[in-house]
């Protein structure tokens, strides 16, 4: 069975029996749980796992933050080594349980940072992009659960077609900001930046119908144990993304107060 990925880190190249098992050929000596299939209570538990270590991380950045130490760089000093263990899991998926746990503790460090500088400046803003990021994902998954929204081929492409292009624009905008020292359209907090903002979060939630699917789908090709902790590594870097783009909307409206 050949489907889709949304997520750009749950790639169908990795959910597909073909190259899971030529993954296993060459690593089976690293295969702990060989015999053994990924399930979805299985997912389920690593996936809190993951947000019990995440929240962790970000709790106790938080704290340091708020004690005088510099939220910048536990921030930008964990979404590096998030973003490399994210690599790494995508040419090397049967290192996810070891790969996946690292990733949710350096990105509690970013989450932890960036929360932190968001709340010193809009006091409040945290507790209600966590409340967003929450109801969406319940939202979501029960819309998904019970076969109100269906994941078609057609969802897919449209929902890919939608990321590729806004990690295109940020990539482009990001670069144009440093050598034309030009103000990226999203920025700031204009009616269009709003706009932006909350087509970019739409966007983000949609991909955790295509999560869900591509997880659903690795448990129906019994895919090995280990793709348990990629599927839910997956998950949380929606997550991370949704409640990060939650943020910038609220800070654009609290700014507009």
């Amino acid at each position: 069975m050949n489907f889709n990925s949304k997520n750009p880190f749950l790639s169908n190249k990795r959910f597909s029996s073909n190259a899971v098992s030529k993954a296993e050929e060459v690593h089976q000596a690293q295969i702990i749980d060989y015999n053994q299939e990924m399930t979805l209570s299985g997912t389920i538990n690593k996936t809190a796992i993951l947000f019990l270590i995440l929240c962790g991380s970000a709790m106790v950045t938080w704290w340091m933050a708020f004690n005088g130490m510099n939220a910048l760089l536990p921030a930008i000093g964990g979404a590096i080594i998030g973003f490399i263990l994210v690599l790494v899991s995508v040419f090397k998926p049967h290192l996810s349980p070891y790969l996946a746990p690292g990733y949710a503790l350096f990105e509690g460090l970013f989450i932890g940072g960036i929360s932190a500088i968001f709340e010193a400046m809009y006091p409040g803003i945290v507790i209600n992009a966590v409340s967003a990021t929450l109801v969406t994902f319940l939202v979501c998954l029960g819309l998904y659960k019970f076969k109100i929204v269906k994941v078609t081929e057609q969802f897919k492409s449209v929902v890919i077609a939608a990321t590729l292009a806004i990690a295109t624009y940020y990539l482009i905008s990001w670069i144009a900001s440093l050598i034309f020292n030009f103000t990226p359209v999203h920025y700031g907090n204009g009616m269009m930046s709003i706009g932006i903002s909350v087509f970019v979060i739409i966007i983000a939630a949609l991909n955790l119908f295509l999560d869900f699917d591509q997880i659903e789908k690795g448990v129906q090709e019994r895919m090995p144990k280990f793709m348990e902790w990629y599927g839910a590594m997956g998950l949380m870097i929606t997550l991370v993304w949704l409640y990060i783009e939650f943020l910038r909307l609220l800070s654009k409206l609290s700014s507009k107060d």
